[in-house]
């Protein structure tokens, strides 16, 4: 029910909405069930293993094409890259192509590893924040950044953790721009 209190926006209790004049009580049902999937289908986006899955495929993905991009603007020949034992352009196609292959895979790993690792961490930063803005870029771009340097030292960590950041940052705040209004 509304409150009577002026300058107060009506306010209902769940599932005691008012709906439009002429609405069955069959519509009211599907517009209810509707309201329930939506809710759990933004829940599940904003969950940190969805975000962390997504980020990781997505890397996977980019990091391939990128291999892909540069194999294919290699400077010298594919074909006299294969071994020379092979004979016959069939056999140094197959080598060239199973090469590119495991170059792909392993470059994807490589980008779906850091955004899976960039991701979770903004993720859980934000959880425990409860907050939303440029310093949970900053701080999981830090942590991930010194986190991936740590076979390096301890000056390694600090410096990659550092770079990351900064890129990170810039990045968000380049996301969170407003968009400028020429056209």
């Amino acid at each position: 029910m509304a409150t009577p209190i002026p300058l107060l926006a009506p306010l209902y209790l769940p599932g005691q909405e008012p709906v439009p004049a002429g609405t069955t009580p069959e519509e009211r049902a599907e517009m209810q069930q509707a309201i329930k999937y939506q809710k759990i289908l933004a829940g599940a986006l904003e969950s940190c293993p969805l975000k962390v899955v997504m980020s990781g495929g997505a890397g996977l993905g980019l990091g391939a094409f990128f291999s892909l991009m540069s194999a294919s603007f290699a400077y010298e020949d594919p074909l006299s890259r294969a071994s020379t034992k092979l004979v016959g352009t069939r056999a140094q196609t197959a080598f060239m192509f199973k090469e590119m292959g495991r170059n792909m895979w392993t470059t994807g790993k490589g980008f779906g590893k850091v955004g899976a690792l960039y991701s979770g961490v903004e993720c859980c930063i934000e959880g425990y924040r409860a907050k939303n803005d440029i310093t949970n870029a900053v701080s999981a771009g830090f942590f991930a950044g010194a986190l991936l340097a740590r076979q390096s030292g301890v000056k390694a960590m600090v410096g990659g953790g550092a770079a990351f950041a900064a890129f990170s940052g810039v990045i968000d705040w380049w996301l969170r721009s407003p968009p400028s209004e020429e056209i």
